[in-house]
C-alpha cells in the first residue's frame, strides 16, 4: 500500500454524516468528550489485552492521552498510547458503519431531527463528531505489535484514503483540521473547561500542552505522534475511579458528568443509584435510568449491560451476565473485588460470584425504582413510558422477583386519568366486587368502546386497559393480586358478582332474565357459523350490544392475533365463542323470523351479520368485507322499502 488508496464510504455513512454534521447537533463542543472516550478506551484495551499478551506494553509504559492544540496551523490533536488500529481496523471501524445497522442509524436520527436529541453516543458514532468542527480529519494510528503506521483521511463527503505512515510507538493520534468557525477550541482556556466537565473521570491521565502556541515538531505532526521535545504538557484530569469514592464526598454534578462520560449521553439521567456491598462478594457499583431508550432496546442482537471492572481494571463493557434482560435498560459500572483479572464471558456465565452480583443488582435496581415512584410520580411516569414494556418483561420471566415488579407496573384505567397500579386499583374497589378486572385492545379507545365492558360498567367496576402487545404474555403468569384475582374481561368465565342478589338488579335486568333463552336460535346460529366459532350462548355481560366475541380457553386476545400473522408466524386457530345478548330487540326481532321460517336464508343473512358486527366491535378484521357489504346493503333496501 504505497500510495494512498481512495475508498468510497460504504453504506449510508455519506448520508448519515451529512446529518450529523449539518442538521442533528446544536452544541458542537461534544466532539471533546467523544474522542477522548475513544482514545480512553483504546488504552483500557491495551491495558487488558497485555494482561494475556505482556510483551504488547513493554514495561515502564505510562498510558495517556494527550491534547494538542496549534493554534498556528489550525489543528486540534488528540493522542493516545493504546491499542491502534490496523489498516484493516482504519477502514472497518472509520470507514463503514454498515454491520451496526447505518440505515436504522439514518431512519431513528431522520425521525428525531426536530428534537435534536444528541445522539452520537447513543448510535455509536462518536469519532464523526469531529466533523462538527473540522474541514477534515486525519488519523495516523500503530497497531500494538506491529511496526508499520497507517494514515486515515477524509473531510466527510463522499470518501476517504488510507495510506503508509510513521509512527515511534503503539497507539493512535486524532487530527483535526478545525474551521474557522470553530477557532475557540484551540485555545487552551476553552479546552481545559471542556475536559474537566465531560471527561474529568477518565481512568487514564489526560495531558493539555501549557505553551500558549503548542506545536509538535514538522516530522511529529506528520507522523501523529504524541508531541515531545519542547513540549511541556499537565495533567487536567482527576482520573479518579468516582465508584469508589465516598458518597458524601461527591455531588449531584458529578454523578451527572459521570454518567455522561460512560454513555455518551447529553442528557441527564433519571436517577442513579451509588453503592457498595460487603461479604461474600464485594464489589462497588453506580447504576443509572437513562431518560431516553436507545434505538435498539428492542432488538434481540443489541448489546446490554454494565461495564465491568476487576479493581479498577477495565474489563468489558455490555456485561448482560450481572443484569437480567427486563432490566437491560439500566446503565451504570459494577467493579469486584473477588473476580479474576482475566475473567472471559464464559467464565461469568458459571460464575457464583456473578449470580451473587446479579442478585445484588438486580435488587438494587428495583429498590430505585420503587423510590423513583413514591418520590417522584412524574420522573416514574416517564420512565415508565420509556421503559414500561420491558419491565413487564419480568413478571413472566422473574419467578422471584415478580411480586415486587407487579408493584411496579402500570396502566391506563377507566377509573382515574393517567396511570395507575394494582395497589391503586385495589384501593378503589367495590365492596361486592371480587376481581380486579382488565381488557386488552389494540388502543384504548377500541378497548373503552368494547361491549365486552357493558357488564362491568353496569356494575360501577373498574377496569385496566392493557393496550401493549407484550401485556397478555407478561399477564399470563400474574394470577393475582394482595389475594385478589386478575380477571381478563374477555374471556369465557366472567363472573361480574352475586347473581343471586335479587335487589341489586334493575326492572330491565329482571325482564331480561325472564324472558327464553331462545335455546333454539341459539343452536340455529351454532350450525350457521360452525365454521367460525366454537360455541353461541347466552351472554351475562352484555347489556347494550347484541353480540361479541370472547376468548375460549387457550386462545389469544385478537389484536395479538393480527400482530402475529402480519409477521407470517403460523398461530394456530382458536375458534371463539359468540355471546349473544338474549333480551336485546334486534335478537328478538331475530328469534321471531327464525320461528316463522326457520330455513329462511334472510335469517342465515342476519346471523352472518350479527357475527360481522361483533368482529367490527372489537376492531378486528372481516372475513369477507365485500359480502358483508352485500348484506348490510340489502338491509337496508329492505328496511328502506317496508311502510313507515
Amino acid at each position: 500500500m504505497s500510495d494512498p488508496a481512495v475508498r468510497p464510504f460504504k453504506a449510508e455513512v455519506s448520508q448519515l454524516l451529512k446529518l450529523l454534521v449539518n442538521s442533528l447537533y446544536s452544541n458542537p463542543e461534544v466532539f471533546v468528550r467523544e474522542l477522548i472516550s475513544n482514545a480512553s478506551d483504546a488504552l483500557d484495551k491495551l491495558r487488558f489485552d497485555s494482561l494475556s499478551k505482556p510483551d504488547l506494553m513493554p514495561s515502564g509504559t505510562t498510558l495517556a492521552v494527550r491534547i494538542i492544540p496549534d493554534a498556528e496551523k489550525k489543528t486540534l490533536t488528540f493522542s493516545d498510547n493504546g491499542i491502534g488500529m490496523s489498516a484493516k481496523e482504519l477502514e472497518e471501524n472509520l470507514g463503514t458503519l454498515a454491520r451496526s445497522g447505518t440505515r436504522q442509524f439514518v431512519e431513528a436520527i431522520e425521525a428525531a431531527r426536530e428534537n435534536k436529541p444528541q445522539l452520537i453516543g447513543q448510535f455509536g458514532v462518536g469519532f464523526y463528531s469531529a466533523f462538527l468542527v473540522a474541514d477534515s480529519v486525519d488519523v495516523v494510528s500503530r497497531a500494538a505489535g506491529t511496526e508499520e503506521a497507517f494514515r486515515w483521511s477524509s473531510d466527510a463527503k463522499e470518501s476517504f484514503t488510507i495510506s503508509p505512515a510513521e509512527r515511534e510507538e503503539q497507539g493512535t493520534s486524532v487530527i483535526l483540521h478545525i474551521k474557522p468557525e470553530n477557532a475557540e477550541y484551540l485555545e487552551l482556556f476553552r479546552l481545559r473547561q471542556l475536559v474537566e466537565r465531560y471527561s474529568d473521570y477518565i481512568p487514564h491521565p489526560i495531558e493539555l500542552t501549557k505553551a500558549a502556541k503548542a506545536a509538535a515538531e514538522p516530522e511529529q505532526e506528520e507522523k501523529g505522534e504524541q508531541a515531545k521535545g519542547p513540549l511541556e504538557f499537565e495533567r487536567v484530569n482527576q482520573a479518579s475511579a468516582l465508584w469508589r469514592r465516598p458518597q458524601k464526598e461527591l455531588t449531584r454534578e458529578q454523578y451527572i458528568g459521570f454518567y455522561k462520560h460512560l454513555t455518551h449521553d447529553w442528557e441527564e439521567p433519571l436517577a442513579y443509584r451509588h453503592f457498595q456491598v460487603e461479604g461474600t462478594q464485594m464489589f462497588y457499583a453506580l447504576l443509572f435510568l437513562p431518560k431516553r431508550p436507545p434505538f435498539d432496546l428492542y432488538d434481540a442482537e443489541s448489546k446490554h449491560g454494565v461495564r465491568l471492572h476487576v479493581k479498577r481494571v477495565f474489563v468489558m463493557d455490555d456485561c448482560s451476565d450481572l443484569v437480567p434482560r427486563y432490566l437491560r435498560f439500566v446503565r451504570g459500572v459494577v467493579d469486584s473485588e473477588d473476580l479474576p483479572l482475566n475473567v472471559s464471558r464464559e467464565m461469568l456465565q458459571d460464575s457464583t460470584a456473578v449470580r451473587v452480583i446479579k442478585k445484588q443488582l438486580t435488587n438494587h435496581t428495583l429498590s430505585l425504582l420503587e423510590d423513583l415512584r413514591k418520590e417522584d410520580a412524574e420522573k416514574y411516569n416517564a420512565f415508565w413510558v420509556s421503559y414500561g414494556t420491558v419491565l413487564k418483561e419480568g413478571l413472566h420471566f422473574a419467578e422471584t422477583e415478580r411480586n415486587r415488579i407487579a408493584k411496579l407496573v402500570q396502566y391506563q384505567s377507566s377509573g382515574v386519568e393517567g396511570w395507575t397500579t394494582f395497589e391503586g386499583y385495589v384501593t378503589r374497589m367495590k365492596p361486592e366486587q371480587k376481581a380486579i378486572y382488565y381488557a386488552a385492545g389494540a388502543s384504548r379507545q377500541l378497548i373503552e368502546s368494547s361491549p365486552h365492558l357493558e357488564g362491568l360498567r353496569k356494575h360501577g367496576f373498574e377496569v385496566l386497559y392493557m393496550t401493549d402487545p407484550i401485556d397478555p404474555f407478561a399477564i399470563s403468569t400474574l394470577n393475582e393480586f394482595e389475594g385478589k384475582p386478575i380477571v381478563n374481561a374477555m374471556t369465557e368465565n366472567l363472573e361480574l358478582g352475586d347473581e343471586s342478589d335479587a335487589s341489586s338488579k334493575s326492572e330491565d335486568e329482571k325482564k331480561a332474565e325472564g324472558a327464553t333463552e331462545r335455546t333454539n336460535l341459539l343452536a340455529h346460529m351454532k350450525s350457521v357459523l360452525s365454521d367460525k366459532v366454537s360455541e353461541v350462548r347466552a351472554s351475562k355481560r352484555l347489556t347494550d350490544s347484541p353480540t361479541c366475541l370472547v376468548i375460549a380457553e387457550g386462545g389469544m386476545a385478537p389484536h395479538i392475533e393480527q400482530m402475529l400473522r402480519a409477521r407470517k408466524m403460523d398461530v394456530p386457530v382458536v375458534k371463539r365463542i359468540l355471546e349473544v345478548n338474549t333480551g336485546h330487540p334486534v335478537v328478538a326481532n331475530l328469534d321471531q323470523a327464525f320461528q316463522s321460517a326457520k330455513d329462511s336464508d334472510d335469517v342465515r343473512s342476519w346471523i352472518r351479520t350479527l357475527y360481522d358486527q361483533a368482529l367490527i366491535a372489537e376492531g378486528s378484521p372481516l372475513d369477507d368485507p365485500a359480502d358483508f357489504a352485500r348484506r348490510l346493503t340489502a338491509l337496508v333496501q329492505k328496511a328502506s322499502s317496508a311502510p313507515a
